[in-house]
C-alpha cells in the first residue's frame, strides 16, 4: 500500500478561456506523463478528448488523470470554464482535496471565476491561485491579485513575482528563496537557468516577502512571537505555516507564469507538493441519515484500516462500456469484492477497475482510500451514490444539482432513430445530472432541459454523432411558474353517495403566498379531531399533487401555504380518498381568487464590451427588460452586469457579436424566479392554450 500523505487529488479550475486545459497538458508534460504537447487551439489537447471538445476549443466534461512529482502522486481533474457546465465543476471539487484556480493575466477575474470560486468556498477545498497567459496583451500581474482580493473576497498570498511582461515575459521571482528563474527562447520548460534577483526588482521582492512570512507566522504563537522580536523564521517553518494557512483556508498562495510558454509550471508542481492536503489532512466527509438527509455526527475518516466508503461522483458511457468514476475515502477495493451502494440497498460486484488518462485507461487490480479511479460496468449506480462495505453500511453527504432553466422539443426523423433515442437519452442523464428528459403527454414530443443554450447545442450534437440519431429541434422554452398573490380563506365538501359506502370529507382551508423559495408548505391546526389526525396527510398529498399545473397555464407552482383549520367528517363515508378529492377540488376552486400570477426566471448576465458600443449594450439590456446592476470599467473595455429574463436573451450572442464588431462576449446563469409583467404573461398564458388546444 502507498504512503497517504505523498497523494494530492487536485481540480483545475477558472473561467472560459483562463488555461486550465493547456495549464494541465504542460503538467503532463512535465511530469512526463506525455511526451507530445498537444494545444487546445490546434484541437489536439489530451484531456478535451470529445469532438465536440476539440472543435470548439472548450472543455465540456472533467477529465482525469493520474501523473508523478517528485515522488507524488497526482490525481488531477481538468474541469470545464463555461457556464452551463458547473454541474462538472461541482460534481468534481465534492471529491477533490486541493484546487489550482487559473485566472487569465489579462482577463482577470471573470464572472465564471466568481461562480467556481464560491463552490469551492462552499465545498471548503484548499486552493493555490495561477495567475497564467502573462505573456499576453495587457497582462498585469498584481492588478488580478487586488481583483482576488476585491471581487472574490479572498487573501491571496503572493509566492512568485514576473519578470517582464507581455513580450518581454522570460520567468519569474521567487519571493521565499529570493531566487529568478529565467527560461530562454528554446520555449522548452526544462531550459531554465536560476540566479539572483535583478537589481530593479529587489525592493519589490523583499516588500511582498516581508508581507509573505508575516502572514504566514500568525498560524504559529511561537514563532510569530520569535519574528516580533527580531528573530527570522527558517525556511522550513515558513513552508509549514504557508501549508497550515492554505489547508485552513486563511489564504491562497499565489503563483505566475504562462502555461503555452511553458513558464513558471515547476514552482507551481512544487506548491502542489509543499501546500496542498493529503488526503488524510482534509476534513472528513460527513456521513448522513439516508432516510432524512441529516448528518449523523459519524464522519468517513480517511484510512486505509476503516470499513470501505467510496462516492460514484461521474458516470461516463464510451466504446468499452459504461463507466462509473468514484473517489474512495476509505478502506481499500479489490477486483472481485462485493459492494453495497446504499441508495439503492443493492450490491454490486467489482469487475475491471481502470486508473484514467483522459480516455485512454490502464488496468488495476487494487486501490485504497484516497485514490480517484474508474469502475467498469456498474449496473444501477447514479452519480451522488454512495458505495460501501455490504456489513457497514453508511450514506455520505449527496451532492444537490441545480434545476434547468431551459427546454426544447425534439422529434426523432424516423421510427428507426426514436428506438435509439431512448438508449441514449438513458446513458446521456446518467452522465449529466443538469440535463434531464420528460415525455410531453399531449403531443408525445421528447422535451430535454438543461441550463442553457449551448448546454443543449452540445446535447443534440452528441445524439447525433456519437449515437447517429438525426432529430428535428423546436425552439427553446421558457421554464416558466406560477404562485399567488393573496390569501383566500375557503370550504369544499366532497361527497359522493351511489349504493354501498359514499365518500364524504368536508374541509376549511386558508391558502396563501408563502415566503420565496419556500416550495410547498402544508400546516394544520384543525382542534376538536373535526378533520381526524389520519387524515391530514391525504389533504397535504391532495394539495402538493396538484402543485404540478397551475391555475393560468399548468406551469408548476411555487411559494404556496395551506393550511387546513376546520372540517367536518362522517363515521363510515369518510376515507383518506375522500379527503384527497376534497384538497383537489379545493385547489382548483380557490387558487383562480388568490391572484394567480405567472413567474419567469431571471438570469445573472455579464457582458464584456469594447469602451465604444457600452451605450448601445445597455439599451439593448433595457430593450430586453433588463435591470442594470452594476458597470465596472477595465483595461480592454466595460463590463456590464444586469438582471435580464431568459426569455429575452435567446439567440443574443449573435446580436452581441453584431453590436460590438464581434469583440463582445457574455455569460449567463439562473439567479431567480420573479413575476412577469402582465402583457407578457397574458402573451405565455394565451400561447400556451393554444398550444394545448391544437393538439
Amino acid at each position: 500500500m502507498t504512503d497517504l500523505s505523498k497523494y494530492r487529488n487536485i481540480g483545475i479550475f477558472a473561467h472560459v478561456d483562463a488555461g486550465k486545459t493547456t495549464t494541465t497538458e504542460r503538467i503532463l508534460k512535465l511530469t512526463g506523463k506525455i511526451h507530445k504537447l498537444g494545444e487546445v487551439h490546434d484541437g489536439a489537447s489530451t484531456m478535451d478528448f470529445m469532438d465536440q471538445e476539440a472543435e470548439r476549443g472548450i472543455t465540456i466534461q472533467s477529465a482525469a488523470t493520474t501523473c508523478f512529482w517528485k515522488d507524488h502522486r497526482f490525481n488531477i481533474i481538468d474541469t470545464p470554464g463555461h457556464v452551463d457546465f458547473t454541474v462538472e465543476v461541482y460534481r468534481s471539487l465534492k471529491v477533490l482535496d486541493g484546487g489550482v484556480g487559473v485566472f487569465c493575466g489579462s482577463g482577470g477575474v471573470e464572472p465564471q471565476s466568481e461562480t467556481n470560486w464560491r463552490y469551492a468556498n462552499e465545498s471548503e477545498v484548499a486552493r493555490l491561485i495561477f495567475v497564467n497567459k502573462l505573456d499576453r496583451m495587457g497582462a498585469d500581474f498584481l492588478r488580478v491579485v487586488a481583483q482576488v482580493k476585491r471581487v472574490l473576497g479572498a487573501n491571496p498570498l503572493v509566492m512568485t513575482l514576473p519578470i517582464g511582461i507581455e513580450d518581454d515575459f522570460k520567468g519569474v521571482v521567487d519571493v521565499l528563496n529570493r531566487k529568478a528563474y529565467i527560461w530562454d527562447e528554446t520555449g522548452l520548460p526544462e531550459n531554465y537557468t536560476v540566479t539572483d534577483v535583478p537589481e530593479d526588482m529587489v525592493d519589490l521582492v523583499e516588500e511582498h516577502r516581508e508581507h509573505m512570512v508575516e502572514t504566514a507566522v500568525e498560524q504559529d504563537d511561537d514563532l510569530m512571537e520569535a519574528y516580533m522580536e527580531g528573530e527570522e523564521p527558517s525556511i522550513e517553518d515558513i513552508k509549514r505555516c504557508i501549508r497550515k494557512g492554505t489547508i485552513n483556508l486563511a489564504f491562497f498562495p499565489t503563483f505566475c507564469g504562462s502555461a503555452f510558454k511553458n513558464k513558471g509550471m515547476q514552482l507551481l508542481l512544487d506548491a502542489v507538493v509543499d501546500y496542498l492536503p493529503s488526503p488524510t489532512e482534509v476534513v472528513p466527509q460527513p456521513l448522513t441519515n439516508p432516510e432524512t438527509g441529516e448528518e449523523t455526527g459519524e464522519v468517513a475518516t480517511v484510512s486505509v484500516d476503516e470499513p470501505f466508503r467510496a462516492l460514484a461522483f461521474k458516470i461516463m458511457d464510451d466504446r468499452f462500456g459504461a463507466l462509473t468514476f468514484i473517489r474512495i475515502y476509505s478502506g481499500k477495493l479489490k477486483k472481485g469484492d462485493t459492494i453495497l451502494n446504499s441508495a439503492t440497498g443493492k450490491t454490486e460486484r467489482i469487475g475491471r477497475m481502470v486508473m484514467m488518462h483522459a480516455n485512454d485507461r490502464a488496468e488495476i487490480d487494487s486501490a485504497q482510500a484516497g485514490d480517484i479511479l474508474a469502475v467498469v460496468g456498474m449496473k444501477n449506480v447514479q452519480t451522488g451514490h454512495t458505495l460501501c462495505d455490504p456489513k457497514h453500511e453508511c450514506t455520505l453527504e449527496p451532492m444537490i444539482f441545480p434545476d434547468p432553466v431551459i427546454s426544447i422539443a425534439v422529434t426523432p426523423k424516423d421510427k428507426g432513430a426514436s428506438e435509439k433515442l431512448g438508449i441514449a437519452l438513458g446513458k446521456m442523464v446518467a452522465e449529466d445530472p443538469s440535463f434531464q428528459v420528460e415525455t410531453d403527454q399531449e403531443t408525445g414530443d421528447t422535451i430535454l432541459k438543461g441550463m442553457g443554450e449551448l448546454h443543449l447545442d452540445i446535447k443534440v450534437d452528441i445524439l447525433k454523432r456519437t449515437h447517429g440519431v438525426d432529430l428535428t429541434v423546436g425552439a427553446p422554452q421558457v421554464a416558466y411558474r406560477e404562485t399567488i398573490t393573496k390569501a383566500v380563506e375557503d370550504s369544499y365538501t366532497h361527497k359522493k353517495q351511489s349504493g354501498g359506502s359514499g365518500q364524504f370529507g368536508k374541509i376549511d382551508y386558508r391558502i396563501k403566498p408563502g415566503e420565496a423559495n419556500s416550495g410547498f408548505k402544508f400546516v394544520s391546526s384543525v382542534v376538536g379531531g373535526n378533520v381526524p389526525r389520519e387524515f391530514w396527510p391525504a389533504v397535504e398529498f391532495g394539495f402538493e399533487s396538484m402543485m404540478k399545473e397551475g391555475p393560468l397555464a399548468g406551469f408548476p407552482v411555487l411559494d404556496v401555504e395551506v393550511e387546513l383549520f376546520d372540517g367536518s367528517f362522517h363515521a363510515v363515508d369518510s376515507s383518506a380518498i375522500a379527503f384527497e378529492i376534497a384538497a383537489k377540488g379545493a385547489f382548483r376552486q380557490s387558487m383562480p381568487k388568490a391572484g394567480p400570477q405567472l413567474l419567469e426566471p431571471i438570469m445573472k448576465v455579464d457582458v464584456f464590451t469594447p469602451d465604444d458600443h457600452v451605450g448601445d449594450v445597455i439599451g439593448d439590456l433595457n430593450r430586453r427588460r433588463g435591470m442594470i446592476k452594476d458597470q465596472e470599467a477595465g483595461l480592454t473595455g466595460v463590463r456590464v452586469k444586469a438582471d435580464v429574463p431568459l426569455s429575452e436573451m435567446f439567440g443574443y450572442i449573435g446580436n452581441l457579436r453584431t453590436m460590438t464588431s464581434g469583440r463582445g462576449q457574455f455569460s449567463m446563469e439562473f439567479s431567480h424566479y420573479a413575476a412577469c409583467p402582465a402583457n407578457v404573461a397574458e402573451k405565455v398564458i394565451a400561447e400556451t392554450k393554444e398550444k394545448k388546444a391544437a393538439k
